[in-house]
C-alpha cells in the first residue's frame, strides 16, 4: 500500500502542477476543456437547491408514492396510510444546456407561471454567490425565457490593448463586464453625458475617445472650462478650442449657424440628414467635447444671467437638432445636478448616452442614471475609489453594464493629436456660412442632380 502511494503521489502532484500551468499560460483552452465541463456539471447538480434558496421555485401538486408511512418529502414530514398521496412539491424552472462564453457561461431558463425577468434579476447576486462566480446578468430574449449570463472572473481587472475602430464615428474605448467591447457609436447614440469625480477615470475616457477619433475624417471641437489645461495639449487635432464661457458662447453660436447652414443644404438636396447626401457634398461630421459642463451654468451674480441663458439655449439647440446635421456632443463634468438650473435638466433629457464613474454626491448619479434601472444607480454608488476607469454605462442595446475604459496616457493622446494633425480642418473652413461643401451654387446644383 505504501509503495502504491509513493508511486501515485508524484503523479498526482505532476498532474496538479500541469493543470496549474495550463490554467495560467492559456486560460481560454483550459476553461473550455476542463473548467467549463466541471462548472456545467455543478450547475446541473445544484440547480434545484439554488433555485429553492433563491426563491425561484413554485409549489405544485404531485402524486407521492411511499412504502413507509412517515416518509420525508420536500414539504416536510408526510404521514400517510396510503401508498399514493397528493403533496405540494417545489418545482424548479426548466434549465437548458449551459453554453461556454469567453469569460464564463450562459444558460436559458424557462420561467414558471407568474414569473417575470425581474424576479431573476433580483436574485442575480444570490445566484452568483451560490455558484461562486463573479457576477450573473439577466436578460430576456423573448417572453417565457430568461438568459443567465455568468462571468467567472472580473474581466475589468486587466485590460488588453483594444482593436482600432473601423467605422466612422465609432470608437472602442474599453471593455464591458461581459468581456465584450465598450463602444461609443455617435451614429447610433449621438449625444453623451460623462459624469465622474476627480481621479475617477473621466478624463482618461476623453483621452481614449480622442485617440479613437483622431485618425477619422471628423472635426473635433473642444470646450475646456478648466482654462484649457485639459484640451490645449490636443490642439493640433482640434479645429476650435474655447477655454472660457465667453469664448464658448461664440463657439456655440458658430455651431448653431453651421447647423442652420447644413439644414439649408439638406433641404436643397431633399435629404433628411447629411448621411443621405452624396459623398462629394456631405459635410464633415463635428464632435464637440465639453469638459466641466457645470461651469457653463454656474452664476456668480445676476450680470452673468443673460450669458448663461444664451449658452444654455445654444447647447440645447445643438442637442435637439444636431444629430441629423452631423454635430455630436460628449459632455463631461464632476457635478450634474438640478441645482444648476433647468438648462442642465433639458440637456440631460436629450443625451441618451449615459456614463457614470465614481461620484462624490448621490444627486449626480441620480441625474445621470436615475431614469434608468434603479439597480444601475446602486452599482454606480458602489464603485470603489481604487478602480479608476470603472463606470456604469447605458448601452445602445437598452441595457446597462459595468465597464472600464482602456488606459490612455496624456503622452499617448498628445502624440496621436500631433500625428493626425494633417486631418484637422480649419474652423474658418467649417463654420463660414455657405461654405459647407466648398462649391459654388452652380457646381452644387450639378452635383446634386447627378
Amino acid at each position: 500500500m505504501r509503495d502504491a502511494l509513493l508511486v501515485l503521489l508524484p503523479g498526482l502532484a505532476a498532474s496538479a502542477a500541469g493543470l496549474w500551468a495550463w490554467r495560467h499560460l492559456h486560460y481560454r483552452s483550459y476553461w473550455l476543456l476542463v473548467g467549463f465541463p466541471l462548472m456545467a456539471v455543478t450547475i446541473w447538480a445544484t440547480w434545484r437547491k439554488v433555485a429553492l434558496g433563491c426563491g425561484l421555485t413554485k409549489k405544485r401538486q404531485r402524486w407521492w408514492f411511499t412504502l413507509v408511512p412517515g416518509a420525508i418529502a420536500s414539504t416536510g414530514l408526510v404521514k400517510v396510510r396510503r401508498r399514493f398521496q397528493r403533496v405540494a412539491v417545489d418545482t424548479k424552472p426548466f434549465m437548458s444546456v449551459p453554453l461556454p462564453t469567453r469569460h464564463g457561461w450562459r444558460v436559458t431558463v424557462h420561467t414558471l407561471e407568474g414569473q417575470i425577468p425581474a424576479d431573476y434579476a433580483q436574485a442575480a447576486e444570490r445566484l452568483a454567490h451560490s455558484w461562486g462566480v463573479h457576477a450573473v446578468r439577466v436578460s430576456s430574449p423573448r417572453p417565457g425565457r430568461v438568459v443567465l449570463a455568468a462571468t467567472v472572473r472580473d474581466p475589468l481587472v486587466r485590460l488588453d490593448h483594444l482593436p482600432a475602430s473601423g467605422e466612422l464615428l465609432t470608437v472602442h474605448v474599453g471593455r464591458l463586464e461581459t468581456g465584450g467591447l465598450w463602444t461609443i457609436d455617435f451614429r447610433t447614440v449621438p449625444h453623451w453625458i460623462n459624469a465622474g469625480a476627480t481621479q475617477s477615470g473621466k478624463s482618461n475616457l476623453a483621452n481614449a475617445l480622442l485617440v479613437g477619433l483622431a485618425p477619422q475624417p471628423v472635426a473635433l471641437v473642444g470646450i475646456d472650462l478648466k482654462g484649457g489645461v485639459e484640451f490645449t495639449p490636443y490642439a493640433p487635432r482640434l479645429s476650435a478650442l474655447a477655454t472660457t464661457r465667453a469664448e464658448s458662447v461664440t463657439l456655440l453660436d458658430d455651431l448653431v449657424a453651421l447647423m442652420v447652414d447644413r439644414m439649408g443644404l439638406c433641404r436643397t438636396a431633399g435629404a433628411r440628414n447629411i448621411w443621405q447626401l452624396p459623398p462629394g457634398v456631405r459635410p464633415v461630421p463635428v464632435v464637440v467635447l465639453v469638459d466641466e459642463l457645470a461651469e457653463l451654468y454656474l452664476m456668480a451674480d445676476k450680470s452673468e444671467k443673460d450669458e448663461i441663458a444664451h449658452t444654455s439655449t445654444a447647447l440645447l439647440r445643438i442637442a435637439q437638432l444636431g444629430r441629423a446635421f452631423g454635430i455630436y456632443l460628449f459632455c463631461s463634468g464632476q457635478r450634474i445636478g438640478s441645482d444648476l438650473g433647468p438648462g442642465v435638466t433639458a440637456l440631460r433629457a436629450q443625451c441618451s448616452g449615459r456614463i457614470c464613474h465614481r461620484v462624490n454626491d448621490p444627486e449626480t448619479a441620480t441625474m445621470t442614471l436615475g431614469d434608468l434601472d434603479p439597480a444601475a444607480l446602486v452599482s454606480a454608488r458602489a464603485i470603489p475609489a481604487e478602480t479608476p476607469g470603472v463606470a456604469i454605462v447605458a448601452s445602445q442595446d437598452g441595457q446597462w453594464y459595468r465597464a472600464r475604459s482602456f488606459h490612455v496616457s496624456e503622452q499617448t493622446a498628445e502624440h496621436t493629436a500631433r500625428h493626425w494633425s494633417r486631418l484637422t480642418p480649419t474652423w474658418s473652413e467649417i463654420a463660414q456660412p455657405g461654405r459647407v461643401t466648398g462649391l459654388d451654387e452652380v457646381a452644387l446644383s450639378e452635383l446634386l442632380s447627378a
